[in-house]
Order: C-alpha cells, then sequence, then structure tokens
C-alpha cells in the first residue's frame, strides 16, 4: 500500500507536486535466519547492555527476531550492486535501491529470498515464489499476527524552574510537581523518530542537552550517513517539548533526559518504504538501549488513491508501523505517538502507528483543557484510542530561529507526554512499560468514562506515581478472584467505602481490555461475576476496579482445563 506519511503537524498545509516516477526501492524478504554468526545465547553482539538491561528487567526473553538479518544474504545482495538502504531484523529483510528491474528478478530467484516488495505498490505483494496469489493483508497475518491553570508568563512552577509559557502545558498533567521530586528524566534515553531536526546542533535551548553529552547521537534511516541536522525542522521542535531549556522560555518535560535523534521520515517522499524506515529506527533504538520511543508522525492516505489506508486498518495490527511499533513494546520500551490532526477532514480517524495495540495514542488540547477540533478521532469499544490527551493546541515549541513559538498539532502533545512518562519511569525503575502505560491512562480525569475523542482524558503525573506504588507494592487482597486460576466463569470481591458507579476491566499483557463491566458498588462488600471466558487465550491478566474513589488491582491467570 502506498502510504502518505502525514507529519502531524497542524499548521502544515502546503501541497507538493511531483513527478511520477518507477519504483526504485524495495524491500527484500528474506527466508530464514540460518546459519547466522549471531546467537540469542550472546545478546552482547546485536544488543547494547542498556537493550539487554531492559528485557532483564521485564523477564523479556531474548528471541529470534532480535538477531540481526543474516549479513550473508545481505552480502550477497550487495554482489547485484544493489544499495542497502535499512535493515529490519524484527521483519528480516532489508530496503535496497535499484534502477534495473531484471536485477530485481534475479534476486527473486535466490533461495534465501521469501518475497520482494516495490515500494510504490506496497498493498499488493509485487513477487511471489509461486502462483497463489494473496492479498498483503492475508501475508502479513499468516507471518506477523500479532495481536488545567490560568496563563503565566513567568510562573515558575513547583520545580524552581522559570517556566515562562511552556507553564501551562506542564502544569495541566501536575508535571511541575513531578520536577519538584527530583524526577526530570535523568538515566532515561528517548529515541525521537522524525522527519528531521534541523539547526537542533547549534540552538540555545538545547544547550544544556550537548553541554551534558545527552544527546547521545543520530542516525539518518532516509539517507544513511546524512546529517539529521540539515532537515526539516519538525523533529527539532518536538525534540524541544521534552529536552528544551531555555529559563523564563520554554522548560521540556523531560529537560534531564538523554536522546537518540533518528531520521526515519523523509519529508519530500509520499513512498511506503517510510513505514520500514520507522521500523528500522525503532529496532536501532532498542538495540541502543533506548527506553522511550516518541513518534510525531503518522501513515494514512498517498498521492495514489488506489494505495491509501482506510479507518478500517487503523486496527492495531494491519500496518508495517503498527506492526512494527507492537514488536518495540514487546522489547520492553514505551512508545508514544501522535493521535492525528484529522477531527476535522472526511478522514476523521487516527492514524498508523497510533493505532498499535501497545502503543500510547495522545490527543490533544488547549490550555484550558478543551479538546482541540484537529485531533483525530478512536474509538472507545474493546480499546481505548486515543488513549490519553495533552496539550497540543498553541503548544510553546523552539522555532528554527531559537525563538520561542506557539504551534498546533498532536505532533506536540505527543512528546509532552513522552518526556513525563520518563519523568515517571525514573522514579520507579524497576517498573515494566505495560505498568507505565496503565498507570498514565488510570490518572487520567476521563478514567471512569473513557471515549473516542480524549480516550482516558489528561493524565496526572503524581497520580499515575501513586498507582505505579501501589501496584508495585502488590496491594492485592483488596480485590479477591476466585477461582484464580480461572478457566471460564470467575467472580471478583472487593470493598467500596461508598456507593458509586465503578468500571471492571480485565487486561492482557499487551495492555488491551479483553472484557469489561459497569457496575454500581455499594457501600462494603461487593461480589461481580464475570460472563464464561473460555475462549479467552491462556496466560496473565490484570484485572482493575475504577471508580470515584476506588482503584483496586489483582493478577489472574487463565487456563485451559
Amino acid at each position: 500500500m502506498k502510504k502518505r506519511a502525514i507529519i502531524l503537524i497542524l499548521l502544515f498545509t502546503s501541497l507538493r507536486v511531483t513527478a511520477q516516477v518507477a519504483p526504485q526501492k524495495y524491500f527484500v524478504e528474506f527466508m530464514d535466519k540460518t546459519n547466522s554468526p549471531y546467537s540469542i545465547n550472546s545478546p552482547i553482539q546485536f544488543l547494547s547492555l542498556g537493550a539487554i538491561e531492559r528485557r532483564q528487567k521485564q523477564g523479556i526473553a531474548i528471541a529470534e527476531n532480535d538477531l540481526p538479518v543474516n549479513p550473508s544474504y545481505v552480502n550477497r545482495l550487495r554482489e547485484y550492486g544493489v544499495k542497502i538502504l535499512t535493515r529490519s531484523k524484527w521483519f528480516n529483510g532489508v530496503t535496497i535501491y535499484s534502477l534495473n528491474p531484471t536485477t530485481i528478478d534475479t534476486i527473486l530467484r535466490l533461495p534465501f529470498v521469501k518475497r520482494i516488495y516495490k515500494s510504490e505498490f506496497f498493498d499488493n505483494i509485487y513477487y511471489l515464489k509461486s502462483d497463489n496469489k494473496f492479498t498483503l493483508e492475508e501475508a502479513l497475518l499468516k507471518d506477523y499476527n500479532f495481536p488545567s491553570s490560568s496563563y503565566q508568563q513567568n510562573y515558575k512552577g513547583n520545580a524552581g524552574y522559570n517556566y515562562g509559557p511552556s507553564f501551562n502545558q506542564i502544569h495541566m498533567l501536575n508535571g511541575d510537581s513531578m520536577h519538584k521530586l527530583g524526577y526530570r528524566g535523568e538515566g532515561m534515553v528517548i529515541a525521537v523518530l522524525d522527519a528531521g531536526f534541523l539547526h537542533a546542533d547549534t540552538i540555545r535551548a538545547f544547550d544544556s542537552l550537548r553541554l551534558n553529552n545527552q544527546i547521545l547521537g543520530t542516525k539518518d534511516f532516509v539517507l544513511p550517513g546524512n546529517n539529521v541536522y540539515n532537515e526539516y525542522e519538525h523533529g527539532m521542535e518536538v525534540l524541544s517539548c521534552m529536552g528544551g531549556n531555555l529559563p523564563g522560555q520554554l522548560i521540556g518535560t523531560a529537560p534531564k533526559a538523554s536522546y537518540w535523534l533518528l531520521r526515519s521520515e523523509d519529508f519530500n517522499s509520499e513512498n511506503i518504504i517510510e513505514e520500514y524506515n520507522w521500523v528500522s529506527a525503532a529496532e536501532f533504538a532498542d538495540s541502543a538501549g533506548a527506553d522511550i520511543i516518541n513518534s510525531s508522525l503518522g501513515y494514512t492516505v498517498f498521492d495514489d488513491p488506489s494505495q491509501n489506508h482506510s479507518c478500517l486498518d487503523m486496527d492495531g495490527k494491519t500496518t508495517p508501523v503498527s506492526r512494527g511499533a507492537n514488536i518495540a513494546f514487546s522489547k520492553g520500551m514505551f512508545v508514544v505517538c501522535s493521535a492525528g490532526n484529522s477531527g476535522t477532514t472526511s478522514w476523521k480517524c487516527i492514524s498508523a502507528p497510533a493505532d498499535g495495540y501497545s502503543v500510547l495514542a495522545v490527543a490533544a488540547v488547549d490550555s484550558s483543557g478543551i479538546r482541540a477540533a484537529f485531533s483525530s478521532v478512536g474509538e472507545a469499544t474493546w480499546r481505548i484510542k486515543p488513549n490519553i490527551a495533552a496539550m497540543g493546541s498553541r503548544a510553546v515549541v523552539c522555532s528554527t530561529a531559537g525563538t520561542i513559538i506557539h504551534n498546533s498539532g498532536t505532533s506536540f502533545s505527543s512528546p509532552i507526554i513522552a518526556g513525563m512518562a520518563a519523568c515517571l519511569w525514573q522514579a520507579l525503575p524497576a517498573s515494566s512499560n505495560q505498568s507505565i502505560l496503565r498507570a498514565i491512562e488510570l490518572s487520567g480525569n476521563h478514567v471512569t468514562h473513557p471515549d473516542s475523542l480524549l480516550g482516558y482524558g489528561i493524565p496526572d503525573f503524581v497520580k499515575a506515581l501513586h498507582h505505579m506504588n501501589v501496584d508495585n507494592r502488590g496491594v492485592e487482597n483488596l480485590a479477591k478472584v476466585y477461582p484464580n486460576p480461572f478457566s471460564g466463569e470467575f467472580s471478583v470481591s472487593f470493598n467500596a467505602t461508598k456507593d458509586q458507579e465503578i468500571t471492571i476491566l480485565l487486561v492482557n499483557n499487551l495492555g488491551m481490555i479483553v472484557s469489561a463491566i459497569k457496575r454500581t458498588a455499594r457501600a462494603g462488600a461487593n461480589e461481580v461475576t464475570f460472563p464464561d471466558l473460555k475462549s479467552l487465550p491462556d496466560g496473565n491478566y490484570v484485572l482493575q476496579i475504577i471508580g470515584n474513589d476506588l482503584l483496586l488491582n489483582s493478577k489472574t491467570i487463565k487456563v485451559t482445563n
């Protein structure tokens, strides 16, 4: 499917007209990783210590998709004169550049090549090893089935920072209180996937990042070896929401975090290959030991209407970029994405990869906490999308001239949240990415009535910290599940201090709500029975009871008799 990569910034309205040329980029998928020089028993060969420690801390095993693509396969492709652009260990293939279709035909016949995708027409498999034709969706499912405060110009806040006009976008999340507690992102690594970081190497707002070596490095996945500081400014603006430090003007939500600046998006390109660039960049972030990915990018429609995504594709598992985001989460990283700016367009729905099962999709509100009309619409049935919201209407960001400006888009609500997530994780570094995700959601001001516009609402990160402290203390005796383990029907008993409306959620280890019940709890003892869940996959689940003054958690296990 040819995808138009939409940089999620509201003020971007220009149109580009480009000549149609024959596709020159292809994704070559390999059959296997047989005879690889790498082994899951020696992860230090291909993962940093940070990446290994992240897995160990969260109990995540090294898997085959952690292994790099077989270098002998890559070298064989080079023999045919093609240029290797990016590699994807998760999808087991490489992106190549070639002007010769005959060469592509020859490469297809190599015994280790499974299939080849054309960048311009990705929705149809360009070549197959047999005459058995099937759609891309069928192929993917077969191979990769994963499942407020008033404006204050010089307010210093609670942390001693002089936030200036950026105060409101932090204070509405109680971020200044987190800063005062000493949680400013120290020790956390954020990978920023974007379209370029123009002048971020010279702008004064990033002086402290440079002085303290908080920019760990840069990498260009569009033009390997290119200087990302010479490219589009969008990533620089996004970075300023997290890492900016210009007292009295702009303080980011994670001014003490460290950053990888990764260019995955070609501002001048309309090719599906950019989704694969994104996946390769996410893999690099994983290998380099990043804790958090921020992606203010979205993929919806493209120049060729026949190749467009539909809102039905925003199901959390269909697009390559969403599948990549899900895998990134499975490696222990926390993935934050802009929900999209299509709320007032015919498209309306969220974009990929914000739809990903495990992605924290961020909607936009204004300085008063009111939803911005442009913020994309999700769903609130079996899953909540967008997940939460932050200030994205007239957010305070840095310009390429080094001045402070107001800009609008979910492009900015996403990094504001990503920075705060770094502060939260810093506070409890032994926590899992799943617990970070749920704590943020449960701290939202719409937690008892999430919807398709703002999800769980605007989070309060001090409340999120409290929720995580409760989880980490293992307070499970307040809610009893029986039988536990269960195979079909089960019940939960708990106490409430007063009459109130409650929601009981059963959540799997990907953060998906697999069952939900709304009830009226009475003061005193309560018991609720869940219906037969025999069809639910075996595994570990978390049961959460949410009310006006009630937040209970209990772990349970589904087994098959």
